[in-house]
């Protein structure tokens, strides 16, 4: 498609001209803009201009989706026509992330912290949860636990508990290295501070309550000032505050020593003054509003645990949707390090569940076989404690099975607050969430968990028929639909271009990938893979056109009909700037089906918190394709065709 300038003017013009443009870049498919003001964006007249096929706003940019072949043809126009200079991704990223609001900027550094060290809580919860069937009375025996009727099984359950509780009992370390991390220092000095937190030659936190009552709160003696000698375990604000501070001190001292003197003062001295400031100042005072915070909360629920659980049960899933779910984390931790235990977390579990159900009777109500699949993939995603495909891809289009989920998680959290249901570790959401659960209080979680099925999915299957029912019409029924497709199948079936997976691993509808442009098909139809390894292959024999160079997250290959695909691996993973990426084909080199084109480190990008699923796109606007079958399943081998392009058959190709 050729390029017009009025076009490319037209867009800059559309999004507020060039002086509203702050910095802008762009990756293999869309143009990525952080604005002045987003208000100023004409988006009627970005929809009506022929090289856009899509808009939207995320995380403060502002990004119009061109497509791949095209894009960096119409940013090189846009940056001939403007004048301005080429941003990175990251100068886009951090423009963009100024113009969010203090909460905003705070709920996104506390979502950046907690989730890289979420499979390490979510392993610990599962371990606990089977150290808690193990020595939980009245689950198998009468009164008994199980270790107290086979006595054998004793130091199997005690291994397994302490496997389980590393993870808590040194959360401040996990902490302190993720927010170190986040906050631009070392991690392996914020490893250290999470550890002197935690010494064992402190007074254990858990074991301060107790010494206050008894007067046995050891001290340090600093020249008169009688400072607490207690560790922070459970605690999260005082490793929150004192990682930022390492990291700052940190970086100003790189910045004044000499790079000869550096390994001999800069950690010494940044770790001398935090641990100073964190014992005499930062913990005591963080440990107070720690224990206000969470003394307040758990009032509230005591006063009102109704309306506490059918407010937070209910409205969880708005959290969802705003990333506000994420600052919860840091709340439940403080609950289990304080009170033993979390009242929050049950009702998030069955928010799980309620929003599964909302989507598994979409599967019943729907009647195209692509949303089924999609509702049914995504309902065991959400029993499972994974939300995202359920609420975004299913539940939030159709509206209503989000609103009746919401019922059933209300009314489910009422249940546990009234009954004072609680979590003994986080991590572990939908029905596996049992196991975070107090054996004592399983019973009105099972209870609940029937609620959060029934209810979500009898409310959506009747109103969902009952609308069918309403749109029904005599010319379109879902046998004259089945007719037409097996005919048009025979018609074309001489003219099909098989694609077969280019990875192994779990064959999904697009609305599963958490990106508009690709789960809203703004740039073409296709599908995506979970991948189980870290391998790219031809998914057919042809040429290689394009590749992105720099960042090597992403190619188009051509067939020789003239089709072309686009293999995206990951999300967002433009970021990593080429780091865990290895391209081993050129642009113009041909290929034969099977053939490696490139390899990525899939634990270097989940851990750098990108999403892993690959999706293979076919581009708008080729002619010669008549429609696309896309073939969810398992492809556990590279045979496995996940797309049958149909070829017009006036079109000239071979196959």
């Amino acid at each position: 498609m050729a390029i017009e300038r009025a076009q490319v003017e037209d867009i800059i013009k559309a999004v507020g001209g060039k002086d509203n443009i702050e910095a802008s870049t762009h990756c293999v498919t869309r143009l990525r803009f952080a604005l002045y003001d987003d208000k100023l964006v004409d988006k009627e007249a970005l929809e009506q201009n022929d090289l856009v096929k899509g808009q939207f706003s995320s995380q403060g940019q502002y990004q119009v989706v061109i497509g791949p072949g095209l894009v960096d043809k119409v940013y090189d126009e846009m940056i001939s026509i403007t004048g301005g200079s080429r941003a990175s991704k990251d100068d886009v990223k951090n423009a963009a992330s100024k113009k969010q609001n203090p909460i905003q900027r705070a709920i996104k550094t506390l979502a950046d912290i907690f989730i890289p060290i979420l499979p390490a809580i979510v392993t610990a919860g599962l371990l606990l949860g089977i150290n808690n069937i193990l020595t939980g009375k009245g689950i198998f025996f009468e009164g008994m636990s199980l270790v107290q009727v086979y006595p054998q099984w004793t130091d199997f359950a005690a291994i397994i508990n302490t496997i389980a509780s590393t993870a808590f009992t040194f959360l401040p370390a996990l902490i302190g290295w993720s927010a170190v991390v986040r906050f631009g220092g070392s991690p392996l000095l914020g490893i250290v501070l999470g550890l002197i937190l935690v010494h064992p030659d402190l007074l254990s936190a858990y074991s301060y309550a107790d010494a206050v009552t008894k007067g046995t709160v050891p001290v340090w003696d600093l020249f008169g000032w009688q400072v607490n000698k207690i560790g922070y375990q459970g605690q999260v604000l005082p490793v929150l505050v004192s990682a930022y501070v390492l990291a700052q001190i940190e970086k100003f001292l790189n910045k004044k020593i000499a790079d000869s003197f550096k390994l001999l003062l800069v950690a010494p001295i940044t770790l001398l003054i935090t641990g100073f400031l964190a014992f005499t100042v930062i913990g005591p005072v963080t440990f107070m509003i720690g224990n206000a915070i969470t003394s307040g909360l758990v009032y509230v629920f005591d006063l009102a645990p109704a309306l506490g659980g059918l407010i937070y049960g209910g409205f969880y899933s708005l959290l969802v949707i705003t990333g506000m779910h994420h600052t919860f984390l840091a709340v439940d931790v403080q609950l289990i390090g304080t009170q033993g235990g979390t009242f929050l977390w049950p009702m998030l579990a069955l928010s799980n569940i309620a929003q599964g159900a909302g989507a598994l009777a979409m599967m019943l109500v729907l009647k195209e076989q692509k949303g089924k699949g999609l509702a049914l993939t995504s309902s065991v995603s959400a029993f499972l404690g994974v939300t995202e495909p359920a609420i975004f891809g299913v539940n939030i289009r159709y509206k209503y099975p989000f609103v009746f989920a919401m019922v059933g998680s209300g009314i489910a959290g009422i249940l546990l607050t009234v009954n004072h249901v609680m979590a003994s570790s986080i991590g572990v959401g939908g029905i596996p969430g049992f196991l975070s659960i107090f054996p004592n209080n399983w019973g009105v979680f099972f209870v609940g968990m029937a609620i959060v099925l029934i209810v979500p999915f009898a409310l959506t299957f009747m109103y969902g028929k009952l609308l069918n029912k309403r749109r029904q019409t005599p010319a379109t029924t879902p046998a004259n639909d089945s007719v037409q497709t097996d005919s048009s199948r025979r018609h074309s079936a001489l003219n099909v271009l098989e694609v077969k997976t280019p990875v192994l691993g779990h064959v999904v509808p697009l609305e599963q990938v958490p990106d508009p442009a690709f789960a809203e098909r703004q740039m073409g139809q296709g599908i995506a893979v979970q991948p189980q390894d870290g391998r790219i292959l031809a998914p057919f024999s042809g040429t290689v056109i394009h590749i992105m160079v720099k960042s090597k997250h992403a190619l188009i290959l051509e067939h020789p009909t003239g089709v072309q695909i686009l293999v995206h691996v990951g999300i967002n993973t433009v970021s990593l700037k080429g780091e865990g990426f290895t391209m081993h084909v050129e642009t113009g080199q041909t290929v034969e089906q099977g053939q490696l084109l490139m390899e990525f480190d899939r634990q270097l990008i989940q851990k750098s918190g990108y999403p892993i699923i690959t999706p293979i796109i076919v581009p708008d606007g080729q002619s010669m394709i008549e429609s696309i079958e896309e073939l969810p399943g398992e492809a556990n081998n590279l045979q496995y065709v996940l797309m049958r392009i149909h070829l017009n058959s006036s079109s000239d190709h071979t196959n």
